[in-house]
């Protein structure tokens, strides 16, 4: 595969996860995907965790802002955005508009996504969400958070 064609399935794979098409991941995710962040073993562990997030977040959406492959790997920064609504990990919906940036790095074989690596602001994301909250020192240090 050329780097464009790996670039090219690494975009076909968010604009679906975008769209929530799930079913499409069939034809670019391994059914033997492993996500070596969130410990998914599988494409259905994948498909699982989509259906949570957009039962949290029904206007989910990923941006693509950079991408850059090399070889066998295809890293993305990435956006990831939307409005909480339903419930999410146990939390109630907030009603808040929820943005998180991330750096996602793919492995392609044979035309399809086989591992991925996720680096994201996870401390930004649960503040976001309400599940934690700067101490009065936190806020002073972050006046803008």
């Amino acid at each position: 595969m050329s780097l464009e064609e790996n670039k090219a399935i690494v975009r076909k794979v968010t604009e679906a996860l975008s769209r929530q098409d799930l079913s499409s991941l069939d034809d670019s995710v391994s059914p033997n995907y492993i996500n070596h962040t969130y410990q998914f073993q599988n494409l259905e562990d994948l498909k699982q965790y989509y259906s949570r997030l957009y039962g949290g977040f029904p206007d989910w959406h990923e941006t693509i802002e950079d991408i850059v492959a090399e070889g066998d790997k295809v890293w993305v920064l990435i956006t990831y955005t939307g409005t909480h609504r339903g419930e999410y990990r146990g939390l109630a919906p907030n009603g808040k508009k929820h943005t998180v940036v991330g750096v996602v790095i793919y492995r392609i074989v044979s035309s399809r996504v086989v591992e991925a690596w996720v680096v994201e602001d996870t401390l930004d994301s649960l503040k976001q969400l309400g599940a934690i909250e700067y101490t009065e020192k936190g806020k002073k240090l972050f006046p803008d958070k």
